[in-house]
Parts: structure tokens; sequence; C-alpha cells
């Protein structure tokens, strides 16, 4: 099925062209009860096995596990460290089925303005997000 924005009209972006931003420079992505069990019946195992095998508490959230990359460091456990494809894309969580909810990427949009400042097309920008604890 191919994606198309909030507005029903084709993105602005190609996510074969990217290294996989989203899935590894947010530090967590939160599931659901529902994620897990679209996890656990994936990979054909209990929902208990699913929820330690592929998540783990982050504070009072439950996330994906996360594995080191070689492209961006650390990345979402189910990303193909070569390919850069989702390695569970039917059974993702909902998080990711969401996002980008617009029909732009700006992690795309960086990345191909990088690669025409640099004139070059295979510049690799590094991207990090760091949350403040603002108290």
């Amino acid at each position: 099925m191919k994606k198309t924005s909030a507005n029903g009209s084709p993105p602005n972006y190609d996510c074969t062209k990217c290294p996989a931003y989203c899935c590894a420079i947010y530090e967590r992505v939160q599931v659901t009860k529902r994620d897990i069990n679209r996890l656990a019946k994936h990979f054909g195992v209990p929902y208990e096995t699913a929820l330690v095998r592929y998540t783990r508490m982050y504070g009072d959230e439950r996330v994906l596990r996360r594995r080191a990359d070689p492209v961006l460091q650390q990345a979402c456990m189910f990303l193909h460290p070569k390919t850069r494809r989702c390695r569970i894309y039917d059974a993702r969580p909902q998080a990711c089925r969401e996002y980008p909810d617009a029909d732009r990427c700006v992690y795309y949009d960086m990345l191909e303005f990088e690669r025409v400042q640099q004139d070059d097309s295979k510049v690799l920008p590094l991207v990090q997000i760091t949350f403040r604890d603002e108290t």
C-alpha cells in the first residue's frame, strides 16, 4: 500500500532514500497493549514474551527496545542495519504507522537540502534530538 498524506495526496518525501532517521533519532517509541499484541501475533509468541523481548520501560512509558546501529549509533531493534528498512513493517506500532502525519518529512527535507548544499548525493547529516528536563 502506497503511503498518502493526511489530505490524501502523495507525500513529498521518499523513505527509500533516507537512512531511517525516524527509527533512530527518537530514543523512545511508545507502544500500547495493542501494539504489543500485534508484535506477539507477528512473531507467534505469547503477549508476555513480546512484552519482555521487544519492549522496555522508559520512566513510566513502555517503549520499543533499541540496539547499536552502524549508521546512526542507536536505532529501533527492528531497523535492518543494511537495507535501512523496517523488518516488521506490517506489525509496526501505531506511532510508526502515523509518522509523519503530514505530506512532508522534516528529516527528508533536511537530507535533500544538505545533499544539494554539499553537492554530494551520499552525504549524511547527523541528527540528534535532545529533550531537556525543565524541572
